[in-house]
């Protein structure tokens, strides 16, 4: 039987694989609103804390382990409060005006040059067809570092309820159980382990060559014809691997709360994280980066049935 003939190796859609530009990615928020336009506020930025298992008992219909108590992988998630810095309103999808809000932080006056009195007040702002919001994020409250990470965060509802939201919490905290709840489903963007340079069995999962092979084994056996006379991109070669920008869809919420009400810290804290001061969000798996990645929580792009119908009750995290 001959050779399954298989030329293409590592997927097309993730290219050119070079390191991603910013750590907080940017989000098509147009197709995350249409999907979701019931909701206040489409995104959130969390800080990866690390993995746990997690003893629950499974209430999905038509499971295999119905009533029963199962563990299952979960990753731990710190999501500091979060303050609007400025709204923008769009005309034609370009920005016709931004105004700052209130009672920004020090930290954020430090890093940004900020004028000392608003000039525009948000009710002055009458001509628009769309509203979002520059959130940033009271990470010092966290301990991790004192500079926020700033981001556009998309607005759900009528033009009248995006402008309702903004000038209601203007000036104050946003919570992380405001915009996401138990049992829902998230998107987690943010960006990989990185893994510095490497070979192309490693980077895209070529066989190993022949033990007699000539001039090395964890090599391509040929890098393309006379003519054209260079090496296409589609040919499998070192380079950088991981720090890329990543999406995992469909991370169902297993646990939300605050630190305050559910210590779920460890002992002797996590690892290369430490304890957790603020809220957490527990999701179902594993999502991409190292421990202190900063990660942007959406709301899901496209539901699956299969996923939604997952329900847990927690009852132990270890």
């Amino acid at each position: 039987m001959t050779q399954k003939s298989r030329p293409r190796r590592g997927s097309l859609q993730y290219w050119p694989r070079k390191r991603a530009k910013k750590i907080l990615p940017s989000v098509n928020w147009r197709g995350v609103n249409e999907k979701n336009s019931s909701k206040k506020l489409m995104g959130f930025v969390g800080y990866k804390v690390g993995m746990k298992s997690a003893y629950v008992k499974d209430d999905t219909p038509d499971s295999m382990t119905k009533g029963k108590r199962i563990s299952i992988p979960v990753t731990v998630i710190e999501c500091p409060p979060m303050k609007i810095f400025s709204a923008r309103f769009y005309k034609n999808s370009v920005v016709k005006e931004e105004v700052l809000g209130s009672n920004l932080d020090k930290e954020l006056k430090r890093k940004l040059k900020i004028p000392k009195e608003v000039k525009k007040r948000i009710d002055e702002v009458k001509d628009y067809d769309d509203v979002c919001v520059i959130l940033y994020s009271v990470v010092s409250k966290t301990g991790l570092k004192k500079k926020p990470d700033m981001i556009e965060v998309a607005l759900g509802g009528t033009k009248e309820k995006k402008f309702n939201f903004v000038k209601e919490n203007l000036g104050k905290e946003i919570s992380i159980k405001d915009v996401f709840e138990n049992m829902q489903l998230i998107d987690v963007r943010g960006v990989t382990k990185g893994k510095g340079t490497q070979g192309p069995v490693k980077r895209f999962g070529i066989a190993l060559r022949q033990h007699k092979s000539e001039k090395g084994l964890r090599k391509v056996g040929s890098i393309g014809p006379w003519h054209p006379a260079r090496v296409t991109f589609r040919v499998p070669m070192a380079g950088q691997m991981g720090m890329f920008t990543r999406a995992v869809f469909n991370s169902k919420v297993i646990d939300i709360g605050s630190i305050k009400e559910k210590n779920i810290n460890l002992s002797s804290g996590f690892k290369k994280y430490g304890n957790i001061k603020t809220d957490f969000v527990v999701v179902y798996g594993s999502v991409q980066g190292p421990s202190k990645r900063a990660l942007v929580l959406t709301q899901p792009l496209r539901a699956t049935k299969k996923q939604e119908k997952k329900n847990y009750e927690v009852l132990e995290l270890r």
